[in-house]
């Protein structure tokens, strides 16, 4: 049996490929961790725009229950990069850009 196809999620916020890395190591040195589009977009909609996780979802053409799982992940894909010295690598996922 396969897996039901992800549902593409609406973001806003400009996503541009880029990384975020601890000064003074080579890129090449560095573990990644990659941070996808959706994961960005649930964090600054409940973190930084206070949304609730059901508003969120709303806006992100997803259940309350997606957004939760797309915060756990990248909650713990931020603190992974920060606190092990990764490189946080931003990068577009299943997403429809939404005006």
């Amino acid at each position: 049996m396969c897996p039901r196809p992800t549902k593409p999620r609406h973001c806003c916020c400009p996503f541009s490929k880029r990384a975020f890395k601890p000064v003074g190591i080579p890129m090449t040195e560095l573990r990644r961790t990659v941070l996808e589009a959706d994961e960005l977009e649930a964090l600054r909609l409940c973190d930084l725009e206070d949304l609730t996780q059901e508003e969120a979802g709303k806006r992100m053409g997803v259940s309350r229950g997606t957004v939760q799982r797309i915060i756990y992940s990248a909650r713990k894909k931020v603190i992974l990069a920060i606190i092990e010295g990764q490189a946080l690598i931003l990068e577009p996922g299943n997403t429809e850009e939404k005006t």
